[in-house]
């Protein structure tokens, strides 16, 4: 089976594109025995993800796929957006920060999508760059148990239920990071089918 890199230690990132391409074995930055994070202090999603791409092309000596991603509110003018990680120390206090900005805002102000984008390095090159968009609202409550972050307060368009509600085919069929690993895929059969 063939190999991709992700530059993550984020074992549920992992397992989520994992799931999605299932034709690879993902392996991340852990099985390259580094520890810690790549410090993420970008501007924008494609910012981060190009960073995490060159410094996890540079550790490994790999072809490297890295992705930033999160969630942008209307209402908020975008946030929590880069910041949707850094929002709050822990994913149960960042939905609860997030939910008490939107206190009394009606459904139809609750507007929001989940964004990611994703760098591939080779050699610290950036070689193609792609973005994955769902759009959806906040929900008034968490609801669900799978998933991670944001996912039980976003109901993407067409659902009456959060991400965190459904499957992980279901989710992976319509998610951000689906639809944009879906191009990473397409990507690697095209110029990496070897």
């Amino acid at each position: 089976m063939r190999k991709i890199v992700i530059a993550t230690n984020n074992a549920h990132k992992a397992k989520e594109i994992s799931d999605i391409l299932p034709e690879y074995t993902v392996l991340t930055l852990s099985d390259f025995d580094f520890i810690g994070d790549i410090d993420e202090n970008g501007e924008t999603f494609l910012d981060n993800a190009m960073i995490k791409a060159r410094e996890g092309a540079k550790i490994t000596k790999e072809i490297v796929i890295a992705d930033d991603s999160g969630l942008e509110v209307d209402y908020l003018g975008g946030a929590p957006g880069v910041h949707s990680k850094r929002f709050a120390d822990t994913d149960k206090e960042r939905i609860e920060k997030l939910l008490s900005l939107l206190t009394d805002v009606e459904e139809e102000k609750r507007g929001a999508c989940f964004k990611c984008t994703v760098a591939i390095a080779n050699d610290e090159e950036i070689i193609a760059t792609f973005v994955g968009v769902v759009q959806g609202k906040i929900g008034y409550a968490p609801e669900g148990d799978n998933g991670f972050g944001y996912d039980p307060i976003f109901i993407p368009d067409g659902y009456n239920n959060s991400l965190a509600v459904l499957s992980a085919e279901e989710k992976n069929a319509i998610s951000h990071r689906g639809n944009a690993f879906k191009k990473v895929a397409h990507f690697l059969k095209e110029h990496y089918s070897k």
